[in-house]
């Protein structure tokens, strides 16, 4: 069997950042999978499944209500390493294309206040396990770690 393609990025020299995690076609069209890497694989702690629950919540209703992109999201998840997320986009993007769309994302789910969207049995399988502080400090920490002095490492997979 042939490993896939997340499985030959080298996570042992793998930065924080945004990077075009693969690209696929449906017919004519392109969908682009992004990796926001919010943590650096294997040297720093994962984050806990309260605060990536509470950004799942938060990032997905920001992209869905987003004026430009909300027709273009397909999906908006975290990796199971719980290292960052998966954003999917339709159309045919690079990482520099959406590092304001990602910065926004992460500035809106930084000072959100208020419930979380979707904190309830009938809107969440599992609603109890939300932390808004703890997600709002992981994107504080990406955002001034990250996409606030974003470069070229921090946009293309190392070899």
């Amino acid at each position: 069997m042939e490993k896939i393609a997340s499985f030959t990025v080298n996570h042992l020299d793998l930065l924080s950042g945004i990077y075009v995690s693969r690209k696929d076609y449906v017919g004519d069209n392109v969908i682009t999978t992004f990796d926001l890497r919010m943590t650096r694989p294997n040297k720093e702690p994962v984050m806990n499944t309260a605060e990536i629950h509470t950004v799942e919540h938060l990032g997905a209703t920001f992209l869905r209500n987003h004026k430009e992109y909300a027709s273009k999201t397909v999906y908006f998840g975290p990796m199971g390493c719980r290292t960052g997320f998966y954003m999917i986009l339709a159309g045919d993007y690079e990482s520099k294309d959406v590092v304001v769309l990602v910065t926004e994302m992460f500035e809106f789910i930084r000072d959100y206040e208020g419930d979380v969207p979707g904190a309830s049995p009938r809107d969440c399988g599992n609603y109890l396990d939300l932390n808004l502080p703890m997600a709002k400090f992981i994107a504080k920490r990406y955002l001034d770690n990250t996409l606030y002095m974003i470069e070229e490492k921090n946009l293309i997979y190392p070899q």
